[in-house]
C-alpha cells in the first residue's frame, strides 16, 4: 500500500456517506489489518529536503568542531524523523488518550518551564534542563502543546467567539501563563513568536479584530519596558538601527552578518568555503546559520531556502483550509505558521530587517530540542492531513454542525 499521497483532498460535504465493506478507520485500522496512513508527499518531501540541508549546512558552518557538530545533529535528526513517523501514524489516537489529553500536556509543559527556572544558568539564562547527553528546552515542548491546546479549546467553541469575546478569555489565560514562565527564563524572542502564532488562530477561529486589539493596546507598555527598560535589549534595539555605529560592541554580530550575506554574491563561495565563520561571525551554526549559507551558495542558494518555507506555508495553509474539523484544521495552521513564522523571523535577522534575537532556523539550527520539536510539528501535520483522507472519517452532518454554534 502507498504510504504517500500527493495533494488535499476536496472538503466533503457535510452528508455522510455509507461507508464500503473494508475501510480504514479513524486511526488508520482496516477490518482485514492495520495499514498505514497515505502521508502527504508534499510535507514529506520539504521535511526531508530540509533535514537533508540541514545536515549539510550544520556541517558546513562548523569551523572546528564541524564532525562533533555533524554526528550530533545527525543523532537529533534521526530521532526527529523517528518521532515524526510515529506521530504521523498515531497522532490521532494518542490526542485520545486521557494523559495525553490537551490541557494535561499543557500542565506538564508548565512544569518543565517552572523546573528550568532552578537549573544552573547558562549563558546568563535559565532556558535548559541539563541531562548530561541531551539538553531539553521546555519552550520548544511549549510551541507544540500550546498550539495543540488552543485548537482543542476552539473546536469546542466553534462559531461563537465572534458573538461571545468572554470565550477568549480561558485561552488567554493559559497562553498568557506559558509566556510568563518563558519570560521568566529571560526568552523574548520565543513569546513574542508564540503570541503572533496564538493571535492568528484566534482570527482564523472567528475571533474578531477589535477582540484582540484591547488586550493587545493594554500590552503595548509592557513590551516597551521589556524592550527598552532592559539595558542589554535596549543597546540591542539602538544598534539594530544603526549596526555600524556599534561595530566594535552590541552591532559587531549584525555587522559580520552583513559581510557574510554580502561576500557571497550571486552563487557564493562554494560548501566549506566560508571565512566569516572562523570566529568573526559567533553562532555562525546556530542563530546566524542562514547567513553562513548564503556566503557559501549565494543569493541563489538563499533563495531555494526561502522558496522552500513559503511552499509549506501555502501548502500547509491549503491543508488547513480543506480539513474536516476544527481541530485538525487550526492544529495544522498553527505548527505550520510556527515553523514558518520562525523561520522568516530567523531569516529576517540575519539581514538586518529585525533585531537580533536567539531563535532559531527550523530544520537548519544546531541543536536538539529544536530539531526534534520541529520534526513532531511535522508528523502531527502529516498525520491529521492523512487522516482527513480515510474514506469514513466525514465532518458531522449538519445538524449536529449547526447544534454546535448555539
Amino acid at each position: 500500500m502507498k504510504l504517500f499521497n500527493k495533494a488535499p483532498q476536496r472538503r466533503n460535504t457535510f452528508t455522510r456517506r455509507p461507508a464500503p465493506r473494508a475501510v480504514r478507520g479513524f486511526a488508520g485500522a482496516r477490518q482485514d489489518g492495520w495499514s498505514p496512513l497515505k502521508l502527504d508527499i508534499y510535507i514529506a518531501f520539504i521535511a526531508f529536503a530540509f533535514v537533508l540541508f540541514g545536515l549539510i549546512f550544520t556541517y558546513s558552518s562548523s569551523a572546528f568542531d564541524s564532525t562533533l557538530f555533524f554526528k550530533r545533529q545527525l543523532l537529533f535528526d534521526f530521532l526527529g524523523v523517528l518521532a515524526a513517523l510515529f506521530l504521523s501514524q498515531t497522532f490521532d489516537r494518542l490526542i485520545r488518550i486521557k494523559i495525553f489529553k490537551p490541557i494535561n500536556l499543557i500542565f506538564f509543559t508548565w512544569v518543565l518551564l517552572v523546573i528550568v527556572l532552578f537549573t544552573r544558568q547558562q549563558a546568563n539564562v535559565h532556558r535548559w534542563i541539563d541531562f548530561g547527553f541531551f539538553k531539553l528546552q521546555p519552550s520548544e515542548i511549549a510551541k507544540v502543546t500550546l498550539v495543540i491546546y488552543i485548537a482543542d479549546y476552539l473546536d469546542k467553541v466553534a462559531g461563537r467567539l465572534a458573538k461571545n469575546w468572554k470565550l477568549l478569555i480561558n485561552p488567554m489565560i493559559v497562553a498568557g501563563i506559558t509566556l510568563v514562565l518563558i519570560l521568566a527564563e529571560k526568552d523574548l524572542g520565543t513569546p513574542m513568536l508564540m503570541g503572533a502564532v496564538f493571535a492568528f488562530m484566534l482570527l482564523m477561529a472567528g475571533a474578531r479584530f477589535l477582540h484582540l486589539c484591547v488586550p493587545g493596546v493594554l500590552l503595548l507598555p509592557v513590551l516597551y519596558r521589556l524592550l527598552f527598560g532592559v539595558g542589554y535589549r535596549r543597546d540591542r534595539m539602538l544598534s539594530f538601527l544603526n549596526p555600524f555605529a556599534t561595530e566594535g560592541t552590541t552591532g559587531y554580530q549584525l555587522v559580520q552578518s552583513f559581510l557574510a550575506v554580502g561576500s557571497g554574491g550571486w552563487f557564493g563561495k562554494g560548501l566549506g568555503n566560508s571565512e566569516l565563520k572562523l570566529e568573526y561571525l559567533p553562532a555562525a551554526h546556530t542563530d546566524f546559520i542562514f547567513s553562513i549559507m548564503c556566503e557559501e551558495v549565494g543569493l541563489f542558494g538563499g533563495a531555494i531556502i526561502i522558496s522552500l518555507f513559503c511552499w509549506l506555508l501555502v501548502h500547509g495553509v491549503q491543508l488547513a483550509r480543506v480539513a474536516k474539523t476544527h481541530f485538525r484544521s487550526l492544529t495544522i495552521f498553527g505548527l505550520t505558521i510556527t515553523i514558518c513564522m520562525q523561520a522568516f523571523f530567523n531569516m529576517a535577522m540575519a539581514i538586518g530587517l529585525v533585531p537580533t534575537k536567539g531563535i532559531a532556523l527550523p530544520f537548519f539550527s544546531y541543536g536538539g530540542s529544536s530539531v526534534i520539536m520541529t520534526l513532531v510539528m511535522i508528523g502531527i501535520i502529516l498525520n491529521l492531513a492523512a487522516v482527513d483522507n480515510t474514506q469514513n472519517n466525514l465532518r458531522e452532518d449538519i445538524t449536529h454542525f449547526k447544534n454546535r454554534k448555539k
